[in-house]
């Protein structure tokens, strides 16, 4: 059982010199599972570290799957109804002609808004970021102490982030551990950056209730931030290579 991050160093590089290791598990979460079982961390979904005072995270080399890192609705109130009744559009998934808006925004250019002849983007300023349609940047925000109060809510632990090579897929897959490092302290300019180089997506998901007094009403599914998992080690502004 590792304890220390010395531990971790001395495990981890045995297995870096193990080469190719078949998935522990098929499907995205099978690099984690394999990773822990090698160490010897139990699977648990608790808010608190794997091992001393470290949360574990791995990723595949080059991957572009994607990760939430948080979810957060804008700011004002009621930002989501104003933006679903503007910019929404119906959908058959509803026996209504209420309007629902799902969109995956980002910064470096804007996103048709279904059939509306809407677009909207992000728009990055000093104090937060906002959405923008074509025509005018809107009052609907997510502030900077916002967003650095829920990464550091949702990533309150230190980290160290394992990286792998990837082969073949599924029940097949298999990993090559070759690196690992040492994270910590959410970065707002990288966030930033980020964002910016379209590395970020901003998942607006604002529907309407099905049935019951809400009905037709909006229903907020969790406004998401998204990054690819093999960037997501570059929000942090400590980054040291221990293996």
């Amino acid at each position: 059982m590792i304890v220390t991050l010395d531990d971790f160093i001395k495990e981890y590089t045995n297995i870096k010199e193990m080469g190719w290791i078949k998935t522990h598990r098929q499907g995205p979460t099978g690099i984690g599972k394999t990773l822990e079982d090698l160490l010897g961390i139990p699977e648990n979904n608790l808010d608190q570290p794997d091992f001393g005072e470290y949360e574990l995270k791995s990723c595949r080399i080059d991957s572009q799957s994607m990760l939430t890192m948080f979810t957060r609705a804008p700011q004002p109130a009621k930002s989501n109804t104003y933006l679903r009744e503007k910019y929404g559009y119906s959908s058959s998934a509803y026996d209504n002609e209420e309007k629902v808006l799902h969109s995956t925004l980002s910064a470096n250019r804007f996103t048709p808004i279904a059939n509306t002849g809407n677009m909207l983007k992000i728009r990055c300023e000093s104090d937060g970021i906002y959405i923008e349609s074509q025509d005018m940047v809107e009052n609907v925000f997510w502030s900077k102490d916002a967003l650095k109060k829920c990464f550091e809510k949702k990533y309150k632990n230190k980290f160290v982030y394992a990286k792998a090579l990837s082969r073949n897929s599924g029940a097949l897959e298999e990993f090559h551990f070759i690196e690992a490092y040492e994270v910590s302290g959410f970065d707002y300019k990288a966030f930033i950056n980020l964002l910016e180089n379209g590395k970020i997506y901003v998942d607006l998901r604002i529907g309407q209730y099905h049935s019951g007094k809400n009905k037709g009403k909006t229903h907020d599914h969790g406004t998401g931030f998204r990054i690819r998992e093999s960037d997501q080690h570059l929000l942090f502004k400590t980054q040291n290579k221990i293996v």
